[in-house]
């Protein structure tokens, strides 16, 4: 299949396995059926690309006020309030593989028609929690792929294979860009949900205390393609980027190889015991986050199975299953280097700018942050976002904006 295959655009729907009480059809299995790729520098290659269905849609959001909100230190709840997104959409459509990107202070997710009202009434009712819950605005937008095409821009995506069990969406085209302006600018926009509505976010956790880098920085990376600009020298540029984090271990991997440590108790108890099914109450959230944490401490310590959770195990997985690279019209990273090599990308980074091949955008600091959707802890499937701790990509798309 080719990298102009519109595999399914107004293709008609056959039936597949159900979820729920619903059939999955082949358009909504779209992206699980994707060929993937297991190199990351595959997603500069247009070849591993494919257009999105005509009658899918985006779910598109972001945090009204990030910046402000990363100023006074509230860079846990504004990435909780992303990732709180695609949680919400996932359990309310049944499954987890379906695309999307987490972008820090907010989130785009691709969906198949089947699944549109249940991402709607989602969107509405995870605004309504992030303003109860969190204390932050959260702005939403569900915009049709054919409006996308119809204003003269492409929403492709491809399956970037970080583990047998685990695969992160990749967005090009421009399509995902132009969705998230045409949210900023009121259009396409979702009603939050009436007052004290919640949303199932059965599984988002944010225990994991900021990592510490471990080369000497924490750089979240934005680099974008200059409009007009020579899509070959920007292809180069992400490659060349690529080479230079290649010279750290795991590519600049911030989370360390055998995964972060268990503590207790955990970082972020307050903000996700405010997370969970609608009608469990927080003081029994509480009670259950405490009772995980202690049952994973007391397996680190041991190096014990304890029932059947197999911690080292478990460390290693979200090590692997961490989205600390992707690419969403755009090159995103957020990486763990030396003062070094800190330089040479930001010189190889200004150099295209000056070329007009990109604009982009960096932030420094100490320590990433991770943000996690654990089905079970049981199995491999758990999700990990990663983000800088002192405002990564927030911070950084605030620097590209101002280029």
């Amino acid at each position: 299949m080719g990298a102009g295959d519109a595999r399914g655009v107004g293709a008609g729907r056959r039936a597949g396995r159900v979820v729920g009480s619903r059939a999955i059809s082949d358009d909504d299995r779209f992206f699980e059926d994707l060929p993937a790729f297991d190199a990351f520098h595959g997603v500069v290659d247009a070849a591993n690309y494919r257009p999105l269905p005509d009658d899918w849609a985006l779910a598109v959001a972001d945090v009204v006020g990030s910046t402000a909100a990363i100023a006074a230190g509230r860079y846990k709840a504004v990435n909780m309030a992303g990732a709180a997104v695609i949680s919400a959409i996932q359990n309310a459509v049944g499954r987890h593989e379906i695309p999307f990107v987490f972008g820090g202070d907010g989130a785009l997710v691709a969906l198949a028609p089947a699944d549109h009202m249940a991402a709607r009434t989602a969107l509405a009712a995870v605004q309504t929690w992030v303003t109860d819950e969190l204390e932050l605005g959260l702005r939403t937008a569900f915009v049709p792929v054919s409006a996308i095409r119809g204003a003269g821009h492409d929403i492709r995506v491809a399956r970037f294979r970080v583990a047998p069990q685990v695969s992160y969406a990749n967005f090009s085209g421009g399509g995902a860009a132009w969705a998230d302006g045409e949210m900023k600018a009121g259009r396409f926009l979702v009603d939050a949900a009436a007052p004290g509505s919640r949303p199932d976010l059965s599984g988002l956790s944010c225990r994991w205390r900021p990592i510490e880098s471990r080369n000497g920085t924490i750089l979240s990376i934005i680099a974008v393609a200059c409009a007009g600009g020579d899509a070959g020298a920007f292809q180069q540029l992400v490659g060349d980027v690529l080479v230079l984090l290649a010279e750290h271990d795991r590519d600049g991997h911030p989370v360390p190889a055998d995964g972060p440590r268990f503590r207790w108790p955990p970082a972020g108890l307050r903000t996700e015991s405010r997370a969970g099914s609608p009608g469990d109450t927080r003081r029994r959230r509480r009670r259950r986050i405490l009772y995980q944490s202690a049952v994973g401490s007391l397996a680190a310590r041991t190096a014990r199975t304890v029932g059947g959770f197999d911690a080292a195990r478990y460390r290693a997985d979200t090590a692997v299953n961490s989205d600390f690279r992707k690419f969403d019209d755009g090159l995103k990273l957020t990486v763990d280097v030396s003062a070094d090599v800190e330089q040479r990308v930001s010189a190889l980074l200004r150099a295209a700018s000056d070329a007009g091949v990109c604009r982009y955008g960096l932030h420094r600091q100490d320590a990433a942050l991770m943000t996690c959707i654990v089905p079970s802890s049981l199995r491999r499937d758990h999700m990990h976002f990663v983000d800088g701790a002192a405002g990564g990509y927030a911070m950084a798309a605030a620097m590209l904006k101002s280029s």
